[in-house]
């Protein structure tokens, strides 16, 4: 494999380092397990910023608060909802509905702002938190004009039924024209949002019906949360530690060629699996210092797949589209690398990017999928690095370090 890297006078150079480079990151970091907030992400993290020091880079590890899961969160307010649902089909009295009401509204409003990159005030008042650890490497220019901040984390996912991949394969398989025009996979996400809904309005409406089926649908989502919460922790070479040795070459060619007049932040956050915590904790600790008129954020996910794709926009409930801006500048980066990047499809997961972009951050994402238009071995026990599409990685590796160029 060869890879290629530009600069500002648009000629590619060749990096003979680039295929030993990106496996090195990927064997080492997927050969122990990193649930999000937990010592081998820690371990990981120390790995990652030795590396990046290693290249000549500035790389501390800063450590965030984080709760490390989302299975709980959204696992306690469906199994609340559904409690107070069946206790008010039971009771039929005016208090168990009130009761249904508040703990169903409640329940949904809660769960809108965990899956939408919000503040997370449930799990931050109800559930206990723990250290997760960030890398934070700079490159390029420390005066520069511009900021560029490239994020990837190197925490992995828990497994579950609800990721097996035979899903997507099917429904392709069996509505391939539905599959062939989709812009987006189905909004699973709804199912831990409607429970708590309906079962409110049930029980303000009086439908029992509508809160016998919230009652059941919130206590379906409480068991596929709990079945991830128990499954294994996957090894994550796609997601996302394809995008770890993308974000660890980059230093290394940022290095050899810094872009004059642009600051790179090279960034691996922590606990992304968990709604994102690691990177909510960064933009706690350094917003006052970056400038949402001079910073760009790039997010790398997921890029070991076999088709490179621009997201469009990202949204597990809400659909946000990412930055107009952000956006062209990533299309012009594939079309000078040589590189194709399929357009116009959406994300119904959430990444990094969605922490920047509500924060008023021009911000894109790079990604990749296969056929069935979801990334490769997505939350799945097959998620190895002998599964991985080296070759898109690198053609990642080339958009990133042309997309970071670009201001040069």
């Amino acid at each position: 494999m060869t890879g290629a890297a530009t600069g500002s006078d648009s000629r590619p150079t060749a990096h003979p380092w680039l295929e030993r480079e990106l496996s090195t990151v990927v064997y080492a970091l997927a050969a122990f397990e990193r649930p999000s907030a937990s010592d081998g992400e820690r371990r990981a993290a120390e790995w990652i910023a030795a590396r990046m020091r290693e290249h000549g880079h500035s790389a501390t590890v800063e450590v965030e608060r984080a709760h490390g899961g989302y299975w709980w969160p959204l696992g306690l307010l469906n199994g609340g909802a559904a409690l107070a649902g069946l206790a008010a089909l039971r009771r039929r009295s005016r208090w168990a509905r009130l009761l249904a009401a508040g703990t169903g509204a409640g329940a949904a409003a809660a769960i809108w702002d965990e899956v939408g990159g919000g503040r997370l005030w449930f799990r931050r008042a109800a559930l206990p938190h723990r250290d997760t650890f960030n890398v934070v490497a700079e490159a390029g220019d420390p005066d520069g004009a511009e900021t560029v901040i490239v994020v990837a984390h190197h925490d992995a996912a828990h497994s579950g039924l609800v990721f097996h991949p035979a899903l997507p394969r099917l429904f392709a398989e069996r509505f391939p024209a539905q599959h062939e025009r989709a812009q987006q996979s189905l909004p699973i996400m709804y199912a831990t949002w409607l429970g708590p809904v309906m079962v409110a309005l049930g029980s303000i409406l009086r439908r029992a019906g509508l809160l016998r089926g919230g009652s059941l649908l919130a206590a379906c989502a409480a068991v596929a949360m709990a079945d991830i919460g128990r499954s294994r922790v996957v090894p994550g070479a796609n997601d996302n530690l394809s995008a770890v040795a993308v974000l660890v070459a980059l230093a290394r060619s940022l290095a050899e060629r810094p872009p004059p007049g642009v600051r790179v932040l090279l960034l691996s956050t922590g606990s992304e699996e968990s709604f994102m915590e690691g990177m909510q904790g960064f933009m706690r600790r350094h917003r006052a210092t970056l400038d949402p008129a001079r910073t760009t954020v790039l997010c790398l996910e997921c890029v070991g797949s076999p088709t490179l794709t621009l997201v469009e926009a990202e949204g597990m409930l809400r659909m946000r589209p990412y930055s107009d801006a952000a956006r062209e500048r990533l299309a012009r980066a594939a079309e000078a690398a040589g590189v194709e990047l399929v357009r116009g499809l959406r994300t119904v997961a959430a990444t990094d990017a969605l922490i920047a972009l509500r924060r008023g951050y021009a911000a894109a994402t790079l990604a990749s999928i296969d056929a069935t238009k979801f990334p490769a071995n997505y939350h799945w026990p097959t998620d190895t690095p002998e599964n991985l599409d080296w070759s898109t990685i690198e053609r990642a590796f080339a958009v990133a370090d042309r997309f970071v160029r670009a201001g040069a």
